[in-house]
Order: structure tokens, then C-alpha cells, then sequence
């Protein structure tokens, strides 16, 4: 006669292979629709002016430059140095659309002189709507 204390001797798991799927996939889910804005880690102080803020065009290209003068492009660094490097990479950002708007985004310690390159080379591919971003002065924000 076999005695047993009332247990079975099979072993019990927690299966946590559909948990880790089904996690992975929220996962990649967040990832893939996640939206990252570019220009915000160029940390850039935008001179001010007394204008109204208006809406930001989303399908803008925006041109940032920084206070050392370096150029980006979108989300792209300008590789070189001059106006035909700056041309290069608008050209190939933007993709031939020459009736895009153009946001300037220039610190505003930067040289004006960067920022006069950058509008010369924007005329010379063709672009003519052309914005430099600004921040509001303290009395256009009280109103």
C-alpha cells in the first residue's frame, strides 16, 4: 500500500512566453509610432520680435543655426563648410520641392552673416517662401 500526502509529482510552470510576445509587440508598437521632433535638442535661443505667433507650418523645411554658425538641415548636419555644402543637403532634403516653405531657425547670437548664407543659398535653389522663426517679446505675450 502507497501512502501519499495528497500531491501530485508534476511540476508546475507559469508559462511567460505569450506575455514577453504580446509585450514585445506593444513594444514595437510605441517605438514605431512614436513621433520624435528634431529641431527641439538643438538648443537654440531665437531672437525676439513684437509679431503675432503664428501656427508652425508642419510641412516646412527648417533650416537651424547655431550659435557657433554650424548649419542643420531638418535633422541633418551640414557636412563641410561654405554655401555649396549648405546647398547640397537642402537640395537632398528637400527632394526638388521648391514651393516648400522654409523656417529659419537662427540663435540669436549668431552671426548675421549665417544667417545670410543660408538665404542665399535657399534663393539660389529657387525656394521663396522663406520665415525666420522669432520668440514673442514680453509685451506681445501679455496681450
Amino acid at each position: 500500500m502507497r501512502l501519499t500526502n495528497g500531491r501530485r509529482d508534476d511540476d508546475v510552470e507559469i508559462n511567460v512566453i505569450s506575455l514577453i510576445d504580446v509585450l514585445l509587440t506593444l513594444l514595437m508598437f510605441f517605438v514605431l509610432t512614436t513621433t520624435f521632433v528634431q529641431h527641439s535638442r538643438l538648443q537654440v535661443n531665437l531672437p525676439k520680435a513684437s509679431a503675432e505667433a503664428r501656427d508652425p507650418a508642419s510641412q516646412a523645411l527648417t533650416i537651424v543655426v547655431d550659435r557657433e554658425g554650424h548649419y542643420y538641415v531638418g535633422s541633418d548636419a551640414v557636412q563641410g563648410q561654405g554655401i555649396e555644402a549648405l546647398k547640397e543637403t537642402i537640395a537632398r532634403v528637400a527632394n526638388g520641392d521648391h514651393d516648400r516653405p522654409v523656417v529659419i531657425r537662427a540663435d540669436a547670437l549668431t552671426a548675421n552673416q549665417n544667417v545670410v548664407t543660408a538665404m542665399d543659398a535657399l534663393g539660389q535653389l529657387g525656394f521663396s517662401k522663406l520665415s525666420i522663426a522669432t520668440t514673442p517679446t514680453q509685451d506681445a505675450q501679455g496681450k
